[in-house]
């Protein structure tokens, strides 16, 4: 039966002793034993009664078993909606309830936690960590490999992320087989990936630039990857030597740059070093005499979860066009869709250039950030929608209104700042506000830092002036 992603990315896999992920113990995982892995887990949710389109949320840590149950996903035909281990339970019920997930993965550390929070939207809960433990798990090592692959076709539903919304509550993308498997294909031959490339892999894999960029251009090209739990500048340093390409955020490279071991040599063999999810200020600076060995070895795209990643490339070699932002839209036209009758998606048929998620694109397909896009603020790599912040501001005890802007910081890139006005005779306490964004937000959506004022800025429309604030705290972290 055909399944578009088992077929393409996982099935010329199977029996293979090719390495697949290396392990930060040294080890080596084949793709053989991987994909045995995720049979078993694709035996264990079968056997917990889920559905090709059922929802599965993981809110589980970085690991070859939280790979391998994405893998099973994509067997099953479970839809897999993977989860920023930082969010609070409250956020996460937000998750289960919208998406109706049929199962939730977490930490066993958070189960006690968590499972009223399951409950209450009615999924399942379940846990695996790390390690290989937990219940799930347990349950699969008790199961044969599933033997069977569900039938998919390339417009049913993969996947499902969630995106901070610029009106408060995160919206859900739905990826479908098509939608992963096409960008695939195409990062994989815009960035001419092959079997023999090693990529350094230190992103996360709840976000769409971990899982369905990086993996999957591997698993489509038959690659490997150093797989580590997260970036730790001098690990990485020490693993260069062993990679042909890393893909990673500002962050990452900001730190590379304060190594003192980071030089044209250590560069000199890199293929690609691809820095996604920020303006190219630390790409320029990564170009430096000393740092990487030629000007296409790095480069720099648009992300945007809805449209998976990145929704922009750089154009192929010997096609430049001046662009401040973005570039063109892979091999894409970028299309606008809303809601039809009896809940059908249908396009809007409007003429070019188009406006999208703040977005526009001309008739050549090329990509420039305008409108509300601005304002968004992205701290290490995450996208921060202000207004899904001001919303929690502005419910504080003594808060009148709030608002919040993105100013330089200079490890994350950029990172928040919330500015407060006190309601009528009232003085907002910051310190129990900070411990309500704790509670309610995850941390790289917290601001940095809180301030009060009489008034925010307007113009005559009683807009606030967000570049007003932007530019008088522009300072704030240094």
């Amino acid at each position: 039966m055909p399944n578009p992603l088992h077929d393409r990315l996982f099935a010329p896999h199977e029996g293979s002793e090719r390495p697949f992920l290396h392990l930060a113990d040294g080890t080596a995982l084949p793709y053989a034993a991987f994909l045995d892995r995720a049979a078993r887990f694709a035996a264990a949710l079968g056997a917990a009664g889920l559905k090709p389109g059922d929802r599965l949320a993981a809110q589980v840590a970085k690991s070859p078993d939280a790979l391998a149950v994405y893998a099973a996903c994509v067997r099953t035909g479970v839809v897999f909606l993977p989860l920023n281990t930082a969010y609070t339970a409250e956020e996460v019920s937000y998750f289960l309830t919208d998406s109706e997930a049929a199962m939730f993965l977490c930490d066993p550390a958070r189960e006690a936690s968590l499972a009223p929070v399951a409950a209450a939207s009615g999924a399942r809960i379940e846990t695996l960590d790390a390690a290989g433990g937990g219940s799930f798990a347990a349950r699969a090592a008790t199961l044969p490999p599933a033997a069977d692959v569900a039938d998919r076709a390339e417009g049913d539903l993969a996947a499902l992320l969630y995106t901070s919304g610029t009106t408060g509550r995160s919206k859900g993308a739905m990826l479908s087989q098509g939608n992963l498997l096409s960008n695939a294909l195409t990062l994989a031959t815009a960035w001419e990936f092959g079997p023999e490339d090693v990529l350094l892999h230190a992103l996360p894999i709840f976000h769409t630039h971990g899982l369905f960029v990086a993996t999957n251009v591997i698993l489509a090209t038959g690659g490997a990857m150093i797989f580590l739990p997260g970036f730790d500048a001098v690990e990485a340093l020490r693993l260069l030597p062993r990679a042909t390409a890393m893909m990673g955020v500002p962050t990452f490279y900001t730190r590379l740059l304060d190594q003192p071991g980071l030089t044209r040599e250590a560069t000199a063999h890199m293929r690609l070093l691809r820095l996604g999810a920020a303006a190219g200020r630390d790409a320029r600076r990564f170009r430096g005499p000393h740092r990487a060995p030629h000007p296409r070895t790095l480069r720099h795209d648009r992300d945007q979860h809805e449209h998976v990643e990145p929704l922009s490339r750089r154009p192929p070699r010997g096609h430049r066009r001046p662009a401040p932002a973005g570039g063109r839209a892979s091999d894409h036209r970028p299309r606008h869709r809303r809601r039809g009758p009896a809940g059908r998606d249908r396009p809007d048929r409007g003429t070019r250039p188009e406006r999208l998620s703040g977005l526009l694109a001309d008739a050549e397909g090329y990509v420039t950030i305008v409108g509300r896009q601005k304002d968004l603020i992205i701290s290490g790599g995450y996208n921060i929608y202000p207004k899904e912040v001001e919303l929690v501001l502005d419910a504080q005890p003594g808060v009148l209104e709030s608002a919040v802007v993105g100013v330089p910081h200079p490890d994350l890139g950029e990172a928040a700042v919330g500015v407060l006005v006190a309601a009528p005779g009232q003085a907002p306490d910051l310190g129990a506000i900070g411990a309500a964004m704790e509670r309610a937000l995850a941390r790289y959506k917290q601001p940095r830092r809180l301030v009060v004022m009489a008034e925010l800025p307007r113009n005559t429309m009683g807009k606030v002036q967000k570049n007003v604030l932007r530019d008088r705290f522009r300072d704030a972290f240094g």
